[in-house]
C-alpha cells in the first residue's frame, strides 16, 4: 500500500499541468456526447453545457446530447456505449465517472486497477469509433457537510475521488486525449460558498452526492474549460465623442445616438437564475469560481465618456462605473448578472433544451438499450424494430432542431449618461 500511495502522489505531480486544452477543441457542426452516471442523468451540467454551446456559440452549428445513467461506473458505460451512444456518431465526447467506481470507501488497489482498466477501455472504444476529441473528466466531489452527515466521511471519500481524478488525468495523458478537472473546482468553490452561506449551503446536494444547480454549474465550467473555449462572447465599443458604436461578430449595432445604443445579438451571454442563498440556484455560487472571467465576457468599452462617474443602463438595470473603467472595458455579463435583457430569452431556450435532454434519457435507457436483445428474441419483427429505432432517433434529432431554433436574436439597449 505504501508503494501504491507513492504512485498516486507521483501521478499527481507528473500530470497536474495537463488539465485544460491549450486551444479551442470545438469545430463548427461538432456533435458532442455528454456521458456519465446519475449526476449526468440529473440533466443539469449537461443542460448548462448545451446552453452554452447553442447560445454562447463558441462554434457554429454544434449539436449536444446527454447519455447519463444512474448508478453507472466506467465499467458499465464501456460495456454499453456502442449500442446506446455511438449511433450519434459524436465528434466530441465527455465522460464523468468515478463517483460510483470508488465504492464510497477508502481507495484500494483493486479499485484503482478496475477503474484504470475500464477508463482506458472506454477511451479506446471512442477512438475506434472515430471520435476526434475525447475529454476524460475526473469525478466531482461529495459535500463536506451533507455526505452521510459526517465531515470525516466526506474527507475520506473526497480523498478517494481526488485520487481517481489523478488516475483519469494519467489515462488521458497516456492515451493522448484531454482531461477535465471537475473535482478541484468543486472542492474550492464549496469551501468558499460555505464560508459565506454556512455549512447548510449544500454544493454537492442534500444527499452529499448529487449536486444542486450550483454544483452542477461548476461541473459545466470544468468541461467547457477543458474544451479550450476562450470565453469571449463579444465586445461593444461606444465612442461618445464621435456619436457612434461598433460591435464584434454575433452583435449588430442598429442605432447609436446621444449615448443610447440599440443592438441586436445572436450570441447570448450565459445567464444565471434563482435566489443566491438557494443551492438549487446558479446565482449564489458564481462569485466563487471564474465562470464569468473565463467563459462569459460580453465587454462594453466606452470612449469619451463624461468625466467621473457614469451611469450605464442595460435593460431595466442601472449601475455606476468610473469613466476610466469604462474606457478599459467592463464585463456586462458579470456586472448585470441578474435580470439583464438576455435572462428571459435564455430561460426560454433552456426549457426547450431540457425537453430534448429529458427525451434522451428515455431514448438511450429504454428505446435503444434493449433493442439488440429484442431483435434476437423477436427476429420475425426485426423490420418493425428497425422502424422504431429510426423513429426514436429521428425524434431526438427533431427535438434538437427545436432547441437550436429557439435561439433567436435579441434586441437590447445600452444607455450611457453622466451621474448628475
Amino acid at each position: 500500500m505504501k508503494k501504491f500511495a507513492l504512485a498516486i502522489v507521483a501521478a499527481c505531480f507528473a500530470f497536474s499541468p495537463a488539465v485544460f486544452a491549450a486551444g479551442p477543441l470545438l469545430k463548427d457542426n461538432d456533435i458532442v456526447a455528454i456521458n456519465g452516471d446519475s449526476i449526468t442523468e440529473q440533466k443539469e451540467y449537461s443542460v448548462y453545457i448545451e446552453d452554452y454551446l447553442l447560445m454562447c456559440k463558441p462554434a457554429q452549428g454544434i449539436r449536444a446530447a446527454q447519455f447519463g445513467w444512474g448508478g453507472e461506473t466506467a465499467s458499465g458505460f464501456q460495456s454499453r456505449m456502442i449500442n446506446d451512444v455511438l449511433w450519434l456518431k459524436p465528434t466530441v465526447a465527455t465522460t464523468c465517472y468515478g463517483m460510483n467506481d470508488g465504492g464510497y470507501k477508502p481507495l484500494d488497489k483493486g479499485t484503482v486497477d478496475f477503474y484504470t482498466k475500464n477508463t482506458v477501455a472506454m477511451v479506446k472504444k471512442f477512438k475506434d469509433a472515430g471520435v476526434r476529441t475525447i475529454i476524460v473528466g475526473s469525478p466531482g466531489a461529495v459535500d463536506t457537510q451533507t455526505f452521510r452527515n459526517s465531515p470525516e466521511s466526506a474527507t475520506m471519500y473526497n480523498k478517494t475521488l481526488a485520487s481517481l481524478g489523478d488516475i483519469a488525468r494519467d489515462v488521458a495523458k497516456a492515451e493522448g486525449v484531454f482531461f477535465a478537472n471537475v473535482h478541484d473546482p468543486m472542492i474550492d468553490a464549496m469551501a468558499k460558498a460555505k464560508a459565506k452561506y454556512g455549512n447548510t449551503y449544500a454544493v454537492c446536494g442534500g444527499d452529499g452526492v448529487h449536486p444542486g444547480r450550483n454544483g452542477q454549474l461548476v461541473m459545466a465550467y470544468a468541461f467547457l474549460k477543458a474544451m479550450g473555449i476562450d470565453g469571449n462572447i463579444g465586445t461593444i465599443t461606444v465612442d461618445m465623442t464621435a456619436n457612434k458604436a461598433e460591435a464584434t461578430d454575433g452583435h449588430k449595432v442598429l442605432s447609436a445616438a446621444g449615448g443610447t445604443v440599440e443592438i441586436e445579438s445572436s450570441r447570448y451571454p450565459f445567464c444565471f437564475q434563482g435566489n443566491p442563498k438557494d443551492s438549487n440556484a446558479t446565482t449564489g455560487i458564481i462569485e466563487f469560481f471564474p465562470f464569468n472571467q473565463d467563459l462569459n465576457r460580453l465587454t462594453l468599452v466606452v470612449k469619451g465618456a463624461p468625466a467621473g462617474q457614469v451611469k450605464v443602463t442595460w435593460g431595466s438595470a442601472t449601475k455606476e462605473f468610473a469613466a476610466a473603467d469604462l474606457a478599459k472595458g467592463v464585463n456586462l455579463a458579470a456586472e448585470f448578472a441578474a435580470g439583464n435583457p438576455f435572462s428571459e430569452p435564455f430561460a426560454k431556450v433552456e426549457q426547450v433544451i431540457r425537453k430534448q435532454q429529458n427525451f434522451e434519457t428515455t431514448l438511450h435507457k429504454q428505446l435503444l438499450h434493449e433493442m439488440a436483445n429484442y431483435k434476437v428474441q423477436l427476429p420475425e419483427v426485426k423490420d418493425a424494430l428497425d422502424q422504431v429505432t429510426a423513429a426514436a432517433i429521428k425524434r431526438d434529432t427533431t427535438l434538437f432542431g427545436e432547441s437550436a431554433a429557439a435561439v433567436v436574436p435579441v434586441k437590447h439597449t445600452i444607455k450611457i449618461e453622466a451621474v448628475k
